[in-house]
This record gives structure tokens, C-alpha cells and sequence, in this order.
């Protein structure tokens, strides 16, 4: 049997050989070319990372493919194929909320492939704080979870940073309980970021009762403090759990089977149009009667729809509340120009904080 197999597959196999020749003969002329644009953008200064362009090339080729491969194959074959590129003109830094295992680290490198430096920061303030003063080219933040709503430290430090969004990634977060033994023999509690302890709350509750609950700053910590200490179980995902070495318990213990975060890219340098946008904004209007009314008028009057819409307390200066929005289309289309330039005249206070390609 085993003879008749190797003789059927034997001259499949020398096709795969020929056929990876030619394909590492292709990538190398296509890195050879990468390494020519790179010396044409040092010339005029331009940015090595173009995410507009990016999504466009892989957008063609997905449409260009009839199959096998499917939408999502392609984007991550080419992702790691324009990393690499990359890497060879300048290696790119991304900060992210550390330690090493996060599902920021995972965000980072699903959006930049791995061909990047990533800078673990002990919390989101580092990782703006990073970017300013340019220990790194980008950050990594979550902004938002699909069962939790808006991360509120995130979308603090967007009103105060002069960073621009240029770019987003929708996550899907699947929670594990590990354990250094892979039992929950002798743990007394678990720990986890806020948000993560919050999207498990009722199956811990359903079956892990006797578990105190402890929040840490991040779902890796909670692993590294369970490698240490026995008596820790931790929330964190695959990655973390490769990682840190530790049994996974249980899982998939997310209570929605769909949770999903979506992060978004900060960085010093704005995005151009590549055709499937989002803008990005904070507002607040003056406390009087219509105020929310003159807010809408000019989107609903230039056909500019709202994708996202977040009230915040304002902590300092003299309104109420700030209000985050996510409007489909850049900034530089006609529709969305005029739209924020009457926003502008009526606003009390008008903050762009970046226009980008939105997550497919």
C-alpha cells in the first residue's frame, strides 16, 4: 500500500517542486522591484507603510482569483509577502499592550504581517506614549468589543493625542482557562484583564464559582503570573498560552460565541483614499435646545452615513460630552469634506482623528 501511495504522489509532489521554484524566482523579482519603489520613496520622503495601497493589491488579486483559495488565504499569503518587502527597506516598529502574548500582539500581527518589530508596553498610555516620541512607528490599541462596548481609556487618550488613526482590524477573541498543570486542581482564582473577566462573567459563574476573580493589566500578564503561582488560572488565548507553556483547562469560555474586538492603528503619518474608507472624529456641541439636530444635519444633507456612534463624559472645558463617531468614506471625498466642514461651523469643538481603510 504504502508503495502504490508514494507512486501516486510522487509525480504530484515534483509538480509542487517546479512550481515552487518558479514561485521563489517570482518573489525574489517581486522583492528586487519592492526594493526599487523604496528608493524612489526615499527620494521623496515617502512613507514605507502605505495601508491604502496594500489593501488595494490585495483586493485586486482577490478578485482576480477563481480558486481554490479563498478571500482570506489570499490576504494572508500577500500580507506576509508585503511585510517581507517591507522589512527589506526599513524595519517598521509597532508598540503594542505587552507582555508578549496579548491579542494586541496578535491585532499587530495580523494587520502588519510578521515581518515587523513589535514593543510590548506595559499599558495603552505606553503605547500612545511610544508612538509620540517615536521609540516606535505605530500602535496597537483596542478601541471596542462586541460584548463589552468601547474601551474608555482608548478613547480618552484619541482626544488628547495628536496621532492620527491610520488603520483597523476587527479581531475575533477567544478566551481559554489555563492553568500551570492544565487542572484547576488547587487554583483559588483567576486572573484577567477587566474586559476579558467581563466577557466570561457567566460561564465563570456557571463553572467556576469558587474562583476569585482578580483584574490585571493584561490578558499575557494573567498567563505570566500563572506560570509562577499554582494557584492563578488565567484568561488569555492561544498565543499566550504557546507562549507561557501553560495547560489550557477549558476552551473557548467567551460567553458570546462571536466576540470580536476591533483595534485600530495609530501612527504620526495620515492615510490616503484607497476606496472603502472610514473617518474617524470627536465632536461635542454647545448644551441647548437642537444642538444633537445640528450635529446630524450636514451628514444627512451630504448623503454621509454615520457607521458608529459613542457618547464619553467630558471631563475638562465647558460641554457635556464628546461624542465619537466613525462616518464611511475619507475625508478627502467631496461628500465627507463638505459634511465636515459645516460640522465644523456648528461643533463646538471638532477633533479628525484619522481617515482609513475599514476592516472587510
Amino acid at each position: 500500500m504504502d508503495d502504490d501511495l508514494n507512486s501516486r504522489l510522487k509525480p504530484l509532489r515534483e509538480r509542487i517542486d517546479a512550481i515552487d521554484a518558479q514561485l521563489i524566482a517570482l518573489l525574489n523579482q517581486r522583492a528586487a522591484v519592492a526594493l526599487e519603489v523604496g528608493e524612489v520613496k526615499k527620494h521623496f520622503n515617502a512613507p514605507v507603510f502605505r495601508p491604502e495601497r496594500e489593501m488595494q493589491v490585495i483586493q485586486r488579486l482577490q478578485d482576480m482569483s477563481d480558486g481554490p483559495l479563498g478571500g482570506d488565504h489570499i490576504s494572508a499569503i500577500w500580507r506576509e509577502i508585503m511585510a517581507a518587502s517591507r522589512a527589506l527597506e526599513q524595519t517598521i516598529r509597532a508598540a503594542f499592550l505587552g507582555p508578549v502574548g496579548t491579542y494586541s500582539e496578535q491585532a499587530m500581527f495580523e494587520y502588519f504581517g510578521h515581518s515587523i518589530e513589535g514593543l510590548p508596553c506595559p499599558s495603552i498610555d505606553e503605547v500612545f506614549r511610544s508612538v509620540e516620541a517615536g521609540a516606535a512607528e505605530f500602535g496597537v490599541v483596542p478601541v471596542e468589543n462586541s460584548a463589552e462596548g468601547a474601551v474608555s481609556r482608548t478613547l480618552d487618550l484619541l482626544l488628547q493625542t495628536s496621532l492620527t488613526i491610520g488603520g483597523e482590524l476587527a479581531l475575533p477573541i477567544h478566551h481559554n482557562l489555563l492553568t500551570a498543570s492544565g487542572t484547576l486542581g488547587g487554583v483559588t482564582r483567576v486572573c484577567a484583564h477587566p474586559q476579558a473577566l467581563a466577557q466570561c462573567q457567566r460561564w465563570l459563574t456557571a463553572n467556576a464559582p469558587q474562583l476569585e476573580r482578580q483584574a490585571v493589566s493584561s490578558n499575557a500578564e494573567a498567563a505570566r503570573m500563572a506560570v509562577k503561582d499554582p494557584t492563578i488560572a488565567a484568561i488569555a488565548g492561544d498565543r499566550a498560552a504557546t507562549h507561557y507553556g501553560l495547560g489550557n483547562v477549558f476552551s473557548r469560555i467567551q460567553d458570546d460565541p462571536h466576540n470580536r474586538t476591533r483595534f485600530v492603528m495609530i501612527g504620526k503619518q495620515p492615510t490616503d483614499a484607497s476606496g472603502y474608507d472610514q473617518t474617524s472624529l470627536i465632536v461635542s456641541v454647545a448644551n441647548e435646545p437642537g444642538a444633537m439636530f445640528k450635529l446630524l444635519e450636514p451628514l444627512a444633507k451630504h448623503g454621509v452615513s454615520m457607521t458608529r456612534f459613542e457618547s464619553r463624559p467630558a471631563r475638562v472645558g465647558t460641554w457635556e460630552y464628546y461624542f465619537y463617531i466613525d462616518l464611511e468614506g475619507h475625508r478627502d471625498d467631496a461628500a465627507v469634506s463638505a459634511a465636515l466642514a459645516e460640522l465644523g461651523q456648528k461643533a463646538a469643538f471638532l477633533k479628525i482623528l484619522g481617515s482609513y481603510p475599514r476592516a472587510r
